[in-house]
C-alpha cells in the first residue's frame, strides 16, 4: 500500500504595497489565476479569479469590508470562506494566504 504523503508550502508572491488597498492583482498559480485582495484592514485574501455564476473576472470586482461583488451580474462573495452572499448559491475556491514583513505568501498543497 501506498501513502502519499502531503507538504504543505507557502510561496513569497508580491509586496503588500503591491495591492491596492481595496483592490486587487492576479497571479498565476499552474495554469489557473488567483486574484489577491486587500482589505482596508490590509488583510489578504486569495480566491480564484472566475465567479462560478458566469466565469466572471472577480479580480475585476468591488471589494467592500470582506466581501468582492463579481463585475459581471453583482453576486458578493465572502473573501474568507469563498461562499455566495444572500440568494446566490456558489462557492469560489480560497488559498490560504498570510502576511510577514511586508511580502504576501500563498500556501499551496503537493503531494510528495
Amino acid at each position: 500500500m501506498s501513502v502519499t504523503a502531503l507538504t504543505k508550502n507557502w510561496v513569497d508572491v508580491c509586496a503588500l504595497e503591491d495591492i491596492p488597498s481595496q483592490g486587487s492583482r492576479i497571479v498565476r498559480a499552474g495554469d489557473n489565476c488567483l486574484a489577491l485582495f486587500r482589505t482596508t484592514e490590509n488583510e489578504v485574501y486569495a480566491l480564484d479569479d472566475k465567479c462560478p455564476h458566469k466565469q466572471g473576472p472577480l479580480s475585476q470586482g468591488m471589494v467592500h469590508g470582506a466581501f468582492v461583488t463579481c463585475p459581471l451580474h453583482s453576486w458578493v462573495f465572502s473573501l474568507e470562506t469563498g461562499e455566495a452572499q444572500g440568494a446566490d448559491e456558489g462557492k469560489v475556491k480560497t488559498t490560504p494566504t498570510k502576511v510577514e514583513d511586508g511580502r504576501v505568501f500563498l500556501q499551496f498543497i503537493s503531494a510528495e
